[in-house]
């Protein structure tokens, strides 16, 4: 029997003055989520096929190698959640190898790109439930009650885990053990390396992909803020930070300027940075550490043989930490 077509649950963004008052503090930030509208998520498609992109070429020969023995940890009948479920690639590797998965619930920031791939895998997999949810995965979000006796496994692939900073990643990972439920499983892509001269190329490529990415971020603020960014004043930059163990996205300000976001003037010294996005590489033992705290026992991780990508396979503990 084919399954039911709900229409996306939306979301409402939850923090809409975070972005006047990032760029008015003392060190300009833009929160990250504003990366993924339409056309970023377009370019971070793109970004995905890159040469100098290692962590999606790595991840997924890790997720061809291993999902049957996540499949068979798993279960038939799952309900599968997927926080930033993107293009959904990887979500059909996985769909592919359950056994009989019931239910699949996407969650994005781009309702066009979310709808699109709700229609597709109807089409694809007709026998599963689709029921997404459009928003900000970050805050507190609320998902369809399980119709399924099999377990909840969270998908939350791409290294992503690596752009909250430690207490956000800490509330993450706690309310997704909440959402998942008593028997409710995480499979989650991290990465952990740490050598510069592979990292800075991936976050700034030859062809000029994620730089594009990072400055549409201003152009969103341009439509959604009525904000005056002349994109042509920035330039974007990647720097490793080995203290922090993470990578920074930047957006620097070419001359002195001054932009009006949502009636605020911003001014701007030449050479000022906007940071719009940190990629924490996580070691492995910090990740075991973070899971541990938010209510998760590792039952396995899969490492490719570099040892900077894992696949983290993890279930519920006993008491789940609370968001």
């Amino acid at each position: 029997m084919r399954a039911s077509r709900p229409t996306a649950q939306v979301i409402p963004d939850a923090e809409p003055d975070d972005v006047v008052a990032g760029l008015l503090a003392p060190h300009k930030r833009l929160p990250c989520r504003l990366l993924y509208d339409a056309r970023g998520a377009e370019l971070f498609e793109q970004i995905c096929t890159l040469p100098e992109y290692y962590p999606t070429r790595v991840e997924k020969a890790l997720l061809r190698a291993h999902l049957p023995a996540v499949a068979t940890a798993v279960g038939a009948g799952a309900r599968i959640i997927e926080p930033g479920s993107g293009a959904g690639e990887k979500t059909r590797m996985l769909l592919t190898a359950l056994e009989r998965p019931a239910v699949y619930v996407p969650i994005d920031v781009s309702a066009a790109q979310l709808a699109a791939n709700a229609d597709a895998l109807r089409a694809e997999f007709p026998r599963l439930a689709v029921h997404p949810v459009c928003g900000d995965y970050t805050q507190a979000i609320d998902v369809p009650d399980a119709d399924t006796a099999g377990r909840t496994l969270v998908f939350f692939p791409g290294s992503t885990i690596g752009n909250f900073e430690p207490d956000e990643a800490r509330r993450f990972l706690a309310r997704f053990a909440v959402l998942a439920g008593p028997r409710g499983q995480l499979l989650l892509g991290a990465d952990s390396n740490a050598d510069p001269a592979s990292l800075v190329p991936a976050y700034h490529d030859a062809a000029g992909v994620t730089a594009a990415f990072d400055l549409n971020i201003l152009a969103h603020l341009n439509r959604s803020h009525a904000a005056t960014f002349d994109l042509g004043a920035f330039t974007h930059r990647a720097v490793w930070d080995a203290a922090r163990a993470r990578i920074e996205m930047h957006l620097v300000s070419t001359r002195a300027q001054q932009v009006e976001v949502a009636g605020h003037p911003i001014a701007f010294a030449a050479g000022e940075p906007i940071v719009t996005e940190h990629c924490y590489k996580h070691p492995a033992p910090v990740l075991a550490g973070l899971l541990a705290e938010t209510g998760w026992t590792v039952r396995e991780v899969f490492t490719e043989a570099a040892g900077r990508m894992r696949l983290w396979l993890a279930d519920v503990a006993a008491a789940p930490g609370r968001a």
